[in-house]
């Protein structure tokens, strides 16, 4: 999955913005969900945060307070450099986070806990906590069209096929998963969380 996501990096944004390979999905609300779950991290508490597999840096963006992001590609850093001319950007490991302990007073992540494996799941979370007292998790809603849990097939701009694991969540079910917490954002599109 690291190389899929380094690949994916200049077209990363499309999702969101419905644009390129996503231009023809039909994603009723998505644009409305998109903006209401930014102004729910904007309504964060500022605090000093890490961003875990932060990616390009879309939803880095609106996390309030002193941030920095971690990744471990390359170009996804890049992007998020030129989006994020400010912020402290780091190439590491997720599962291994290269920050003393409670170094942060938040992590957050976007779409990256739903990728992992279970054995990787505990580790995430147990390197969360281990540099952050507050957890914020961002991820797909469950929606009755799609499984909870699945291999997708995904294909990108250059016609590579790669496949991904994706967990879908509803917000109080995530919550529970985490150890408890707040729903900060429980929509069709995304949840997000704060534990």
């Amino acid at each position: 999955m690291k190389v899929y996501y380094d690949r994916r990096a200049a077209e990363y944004d499309d999702w969101w913005l419905g644009t390129g390979l996503f231009a023809d999905r039909e994603r009723p609300g998505w644009v409305e969900e998109v903006e209401a779950l930014t102004a729910a991290l904007e309504a964060l508490r500022p605090v000093r945060t890490l961003d875990v597999a932060c990616g390009t840096g879309f939803l880095t963006r609106h996390l309030p307070g002193a941030v920095a992001g971690l990744d471990q590609s390359p170009r996804m850093l890049a992007v998020a450099a030129r989006r994020l001319p400010q912020a402290e950007l780091v190439r590491g490991d997720a599962l291994a986070l290269p920050f003393p302990d409670a170094s942060f007073e938040r992590v957050f992540t976007g779409h990256f806990y739903g990728h992992l494996e279970p054995a990787d799941r505990v580790q995430f979370l147990r390197e969360a906590r281990r540099v952050a007292s507050e957890l914020v998790v961002v991820d797909s809603a469950l929606r009755a069209e799609v499984e909870p849990e699945t291999v997708q097939e995904r294909v990108l701009n250059d016609g590579s096929r790669w496949r991904v694991l994706k967990r879908y969540f509803r917000g109080p079910d995530l919550a529970a998963e985490l150890g408890g917490g707040r729903v900060l954002h429980d929509g069709r599109w995304f949840v997000a969380v704060a534990a």
